[in-house]
């Protein structure tokens, strides 16, 4: 490959194509958050894992400090205590989901705004995390990267709590593309 590959400009959609991915990811998290019971949203499945609530916890503990003057200013946030968002929350109450969940709100709305704010001519404006210079689409699939992992463990987590029998699929289920792909495409 030659480095002229690479220099390539940007497409002009690749603001709506990051916002449908990251809306994708939201509601992949939330698919599983909504199959859980309040005890297997706060269940840690070994040392040295987290659970859900702490994942979803840190998820908008991220987002908030990456997005809140995403142009302007680090996206590591002094006001950050990015450690105290994996300890796991004293009380497992209904209550205490609420609020974490208000909290994923929060991170979430803070990114889409930030999204939505945005103007082809930001894609290639420099911005930086930790005081390390990242252009903007580096910045923003940094944080797909991110919360793609995140949402991952999530679901993996919630499967196992929740059961396979009883799980509901996001996606295609297990032996279900024939049927998927005669349906979506007529085959």
């Amino acid at each position: 490959m030659s480095n002229s590959q690479y220099t390539k400009p940007i497409p002009s959609d690749s603001i709506s194509v990051w916002k449908q991915v990251f809306e994708r990811q939201k509601s992949f998290g939330e698919h599983a958050f909504n199959q859980l019971n309040d005890e297997q949203f706060f269940a840690i499945l070994a040392p040295g894992l987290n659970s859900c609530a702490i994942i979803a916890n840190h998820i908008a503990g991220n987002a908030m400090s990456r997005w809140t003057d995403f142009l302007t200013t680090d996206g590591e946030k002094a006001n950050r205590d990015r450690d105290s968002e994996f300890a796991a929350p004293s009380q497992h109450t209904t209550e205490e989901r609420t609020r974490i969940m208000a909290r994923w709100e929060r991170g979430w709305g803070t990114l889409f705004g930030t999204l939505d704010s945005l103007v082809a001519d930001d894609i290639s404006k420099i911005v930086t995390i930790r005081k390390v210079d990242h252009p903007v689409h580096a910045a923003i699939a940094r944080a797909i990267d991110h919360y793609s992992f995140h949402i991952g463990q999530i679901n993996i987590i919630a499967r196992q709590l929740v059961g396979t029998d009883q799980w509901k699929w996001f996606t295609i289920a297990p032996g279900g593309t024939k049927a998927f792909n005669q349906k979506l495409m007529g085959e």
